[in-house]
């Protein structure tokens, strides 16, 4: 009786020194390797970003790695790029530009917020990723649009940009597990106000308002602050 087929193909690859088929692996590529970095900046921090761990989550060799990417620099400016890729950019309405700006901002907040300590990795580098740069283009036209001169405007990136990034690295820290000493807001209160009275009036008595503030109050404040104070044609 003539054998089934599919019977025969088994057989064929039972036979004596056949090797069982190997996976294929995935071919390395900069997206794969940008994956794997944030992996392990949302389930580690940026501290534990090295050449090292990005290889093994991907089960390569550094030198598979450097044939794709020159650095860890090189890793820093990709894995912002991509963040900043992810970014809605409004089109500048002269109008509501000071809302934009909070808009725009709020949004790198929480990208950075995701992954933490990533915002060390914008505050070490030369924006050069055209997806980093294409932020940039966008905040500094809504900036134009509202009548901010163009000086002032850069400036004013700049400092709002360095503002944010600083703002999540100090929550970063602050949910850091080796940061258990942190004062919790009531025992600073008590820490506050314990302090002598003679020489620390405004403080004692100004315990709550210095410690004040849920959520992002404190940035939403500061920004506004910052956006106030620039010039615009009245």
């Amino acid at each position: 009786m003539a054998q089934d087929p599919k019977a025969r193909r088994a057989a064929r690859h039972l036979q004596p020194g056949s090797a069982p088929a190997q996976p294929r692996r995935e071919p390395l590529t900069v997206e794969r390797i940008i994956d794997a970095a944030l992996h392990v900046v949302a389930t580690q921090g940026y501290d534990a970003l090295t050449i090292r761990a990005i290889t093994g989550e991907l089960g390569t060799s550094p030198s598979s790695l450097y044939a794709h990417v020159v650095n860890k620099a090189d890793i820093d400016d990709l894995i912002m790029g991509r963040l900043n890729s992810e970014l809605v950019l409004p089109e500048p309405d002269p109008g509501r530009w000071r809302e934009q700006i909070l808009q725009v901002y709020a949004q790198i907040r929480d990208q950075y917020l995701r992954y933490p300590g990533i915002s060390r990795a914008a505050l070490a580098t030369v924006p050069t990723n055209r997806d980093t740069l294409r932020v940039g283009e966008a905040i500094l036209a809504i900036l134009l649009a509202g009548g901010v001169e163009p000086q002032t405007a850069a400036w004013a990136m700049d400092a709002l940009s360095l503002y944010v990034a600083a703002y999540t690295l100090e929550i970063s820290l602050l949910h850091d597990p080796g940061q258990e000493w942190v004062l919790s807001r009531d025992e600073l209160l008590d820490r506050l106000g314990s302090l002598p009275a003679d020489q620390f009036p405004h403080t004692r008595s100004h315990a709550a308002e210095l410690t004040s503030g849920s959520g992002h109050e404190r940035f939403d404040f500061t920004l506004n602050l910052m956006l106030g104070s620039l010039k615009t044609p009245a």
